[in-house]
């Protein structure tokens, strides 16, 4: 009997390591699809900040912040995620936004997050 719950043991514990593996496959996936989108949006603030620094805008728009917090706190509660790391990860991104309009306004050449096609 000793060896039949060392044989079922050892089945569950392959069992549970080829889940392992699945999940982080479905995880690194995830984290690819971040990623590609983080660089997508950056490359549309990156338009935006030239736009306003072109037109002598501000960098900030707090309105527009604050309007998003909201929008993206509502989106996280939908999706049964925590707001409150939502919003953390929301403001992160925008004061690298920020800071990217700011460089942009000053002329800074690297500005950027993302880089060129040619690059």
């Amino acid at each position: 009997m000793g060896s039949e719950t060392t044989t079922a043991e050892q089945d569950d514990v392959a069992r549970a390591r080829e889940l392992l593996r699945d999940l982080r496959a479905s995880i690194d996936n995830f984290d690819a699809a971040i990623v590609y989108l983080l660089a997508e949006r950056f490359r549309a603030t990156e338009q935006v900040g030239r736009l306003k620094a072109a037109h002598k805008l501000p960098a900030a728009d707090p309105t527009r912040e604050r309007e998003q917090i909201a929008r993206l706190r509502t989106l996280a509660k939908d999706a049964k995620f925590n707001p409150d790391f939502a919003e953390k990860f929301l403001n992160f991104i925008v004061k690298e936004v920020i800071r990217h309009h700011e460089a942009v306004a000053s002329g800074s050449t690297d500005a950027g997050l993302v880089q060129s096609a040619q690059s």
